[in-house]
């Protein structure tokens, strides 16, 4: 149930209203920021809700009980704080979204409506558009470790112990090729050499150009001549350029194996690669046998 502060309800009670939106959202890292439906900028528990921001609110459904709520927000990238770059790195995945009904005219006149977690975020050419999921859609993830024959570390966390800033495991280059499907090839520093799928599942990483500040996932990597062919697993929001630089970090597929023969981590693998497979628990001694 939520509580109307009274000077609230006395302005919903009036013959005319000023209210408005306003969003707060407070990434992971902890940045904040706010924007607001309203058309100049309000502030209000020392944070700035920039106004015009282009922010639209879709239906949002509330349920009682532990169902989860879900809603959707748009937005048409007017603000500069956020790009596409940041929303395509996930620097606002599980963002907290706190929204707000206010009356404009009088900001401490306000109710807290909701509180929830970005979901997934869409991009596109018009902008981007992003879920938000109610607090009890956290009960819905699996919660502690997960028996399974691959890692669950992440490569170079503190569970992992890699230190990525090794010899080999991040490298630089220039794009030389754009290859039709989304895939570029990059020719590293210094002629540098590497065997080929050193980078599948890693990352790569653009340094200048339209795609700066953007990192993606690598699917495959194979070598040609000497120029590396990097396939991402999503296309590129942007058509890279030749000549953008750009740093590529090694890959692991989370195998016992690579564990081991790649990184000399074995010691400190995170999955379990002797539990039985599924052909094993349902096999059954065979006559004679």
């Amino acid at each position: 149930m939520k509580l109307i502060p009274a000077a609230l309800s006395a302005h919903l009670g009036g013959g005319v209203t000023t209210l408005c939106w306003c969003w707060r959202i407070t990434r992971r890292d902890g940045t904040v920021m706010g924007f607001t439906d309203h058309d100049r900028a309000l502030t209000f528990d020392g944070v700035t809700y920039e106004a015009t921001s282009g922010f639209v609110a879709q239906d949002a459904r509330t349920a009682v009980g532990l169902n989860v709520d879900n809603t959707v927000i748009e937005g048409a990238l007017q603000s500069e704080r956020i790009s596409d770059a940041d929303l395509a790195n996930g620097d606002y995945d599980e963002a907290v979204v706190d929204l707000y009904r206010v009356n404009w005219n009088d900001v401490g006149s306000r109710v807290q409506v909701r509180t929830a977690r970005l979901g997934e975020v869409t991009l596109s050419d018009a902008g981007f558009s992003a879920e938000l999921r109610g607090l009890s859609h956290g009960l819905n993830q699996p919660q502690g470790r997960t028996y399974q024959r691959q890692c669950d570390a992440r490569l170079g966390d503190a569970r992992c112990g890699v230190d990525l800033s090794g010899s080999g495991h991040v490298m630089r280059g220039r794009v030389t090729d754009i290859i039709p499907g989304g895939a570029i090839g990059v020719e590293l520093d210094d002629n540098a050499t590497v065997a080929a799928s050193w980078f599948a599942h890693g990352i790569v990483a653009f340094v200048d150009g339209s795609l700066a500040g953007f990192r993606g996932a690598i699917r495959t990597h194979r070598v040609s001549g000497g120029i590396h062919m990097i396939e991402p697993w999503v296309p590129f929001r942007r058509s890279p350029q030749t000549a953008d630089l750009v740093d590529l970090t090694v890959g692991c597929d989370k195998s016992f194996g690579t564990c081991g023969e790649k990184f000399s981590n074995a010691a400190r693998f995170r999955g379990f690669p002797h539990l039985p497979s599924a052909d094993y628990v349902t096999a059954y001694p065979l006559s004679g046998s």
